[in-house]
């Protein structure tokens, strides 16, 4: 099998959460690997000084200012990228947030973010970037970012909904390979599911310091380089799911 990213060479690549963490490390290969890159981000800021940096790349980087818990945003951003960038080829739904409750003595406002954000956001992204495929006949490619939890239950402590959100990606994720398969749409569809990556993302989750330091951890770019083998491979190879744990680790 011939891996190569040539095909996606300055076409355009929507990633959500671009602004931190796995989402800012897809953004830099996608550049590097000469993709446009739209990132959609609150802290557009921190993708405009990214951008800076990689000014010098093949590919080029533009912020969208995108609050993905607000469905209004994410199709305006969409419609903003499609005016200024041009067709839509690759959508990475990298978003994610983990927030620290459970279903005992659980807080709805944490329900209703992490929700939002992990499961409806995806779906509206989808939606935008799939209609505008469609339309214009583009063998583009879906990446979820997922994660391990969306596979196995983990005894960790008020990480109950998250792992439920992170279940329903993996649902989503199949079944829109079902649904683009039975109406012979040629759009690929890849689940990414890491276990535990040492970003900022784990301290939103107020998840004890003591309890990480027990883990191996992967990295950013562990999870970027994922993205870039699933978006590499021949246009026939359709890789539905990746898991990346750290050698050694059960996380």
């Amino acid at each position: 099998m011939n891996l190569s990213l040539e095909r996606f060479v300055g076409k355009v690549a929507v990633v959500t959460g671009a602004s931190a963490g796995i989402g800012a490390a897809i953004v830099e290969d996608l550049v590097k690997n000469g993709v446009i890159v739209a990132g959609l981000a609150r802290r557009v800021d921190r993708i405009v000084d990214q951008a800076e940096q990689l000014k010098d790349e093949p590919g080029k980087l533009y912020g969208f200012k995108c609050d993905l818990t607000v469905e209004e945003d994410i199709k305006s951003a969409f419609r903003k990228i499609i005016r200024k960038l041009g067709d839509i080829h690759v959508l990475v739904n990298n978003a994610g947030l983990m927030l620290s409750t459970d279903l005992i003595n659980g807080d709805t406002e944490k329900w209703k973010t992490m929700l939002d954000t992990n499961v409806l956001a995806l779906c509206i992204a989808t939606r935008e970037a799939l209609q505008n495929m469609i339309s214009k006949g583009t063998k583009g490619h879906i990446i979820h970012i997922n994660s391990i939890t969306g596979h196995q239950i983990l005894d960790i402590p008020r990480l109950s909904v998250y792992g439920a959100s992170k279940f329903a990606v993996t649902g989503l994720a199949e079944t829109l390979c079902n649904d683009l398969n039975r109406e012979k749409i040629p759009v690929k569809v890849t689940s990414i599911s890491p276990g535990y990556v040492k970003t900022e993302f784990c301290s939103v989750a107020e998840i004890p310091d003591e309890f990480l330091e027990q883990l191996t951890a992967l990295h950013s770019n562990d999870i970027s380089a994922a993205v870039i083998y699933a978006l590499s491979t021949p246009p026939h190879v359709n890789v539905t799911e990746i898991t990346v744990k750290p050698l050694g680790s059960s996380l």
